[in-house]
């Protein structure tokens, strides 16, 4: 299909549908080639329409980019309010296996939300820093309830919810770069999610 037709054909298409099918062409195209691969000629090609249909419903690569980050952090936190345990420390350990779990099964996805692995033309954008604070907002949340329950020692639910990240992002991250060095990477972290929670947890 030429891009003549293909931009003609996309023209009677919704916008929201077209941003929708570009974002899953662009996340195509990352898990297939990984971030370097990520252009917007790539993106347009996956998706069957013109590359100027990028700059036009996206803003070029940053655009593009952007909303990818976007739909990464919103999967994030969903990943993390997933859990209703009753138990809130059983909850706590859930949900950190899940956000391993996430990790793994999006390797190209977590590492252009948190490792820069793309040459971003500016910073990211104030609705970016929204979804991404608002994953985050979902850990304090958790810590909070399980704080107010009496059930874990965390006077700041923030400080605590800020510890917790930092010791699940170091985990995941050592062994997306194949840097876990146990035999069942899975075991040891489920027994640094225990050791850590066994901490947080109220005498």
């Amino acid at each position: 299909m030429s891009e003549a037709s293909a931009a003609g054909r996309r023209s009677r298409t919704p916008s929201a549908e077209v941003e929708r099918e570009l974002l899953t062409a662009a996340e195509a195209v990352l898990v297939r080639d990984g971030p370097g691969g990520l252009t917007v000629r790539a993106v347009a090609a996956e998706a069957g329409i013109a590359p100027m249909s990028v700059y036009n419903r996206l803003g070029g690569k940053d655009g593009l980019v952007d909303a990818l980050l976007v739909r990464g952090f919103d999967r994030l936190r969903a990943t993390v309010e997933a859990g209703r345990e009753p138990d809130l420390l059983a909850r706590l350990l859930n949900c950190g296996l899940r956000y391993r779990e996430f990790a793994l099964a999006n390797p190209h996805f977590y590492a252009i939300m948190f490792e820069d692995t793309l040459l971003h033309d500016k910073h990211s954008s104030a609705e970016v820093e929204e979804h991404a604070r608002a994953s985050f907002a979902a850990v304090v949340r958790l810590v909070e309830l399980a704080s107010a329950a009496g059930v874990i020692s965390a006077p700041d639910p923030l400080e605590g919810a800020q510890q917790i990240w930092m010791a699940v992002h170091g985990a995941v991250s050592l062994e997306l770069k194949g840097l876990v060095l146990t035999p069942d990477p899975a075991a040891t972290y489920r027994a640094y999610l225990e050791t850590l929670i066994r901490g947080l947890a109220s005498p």
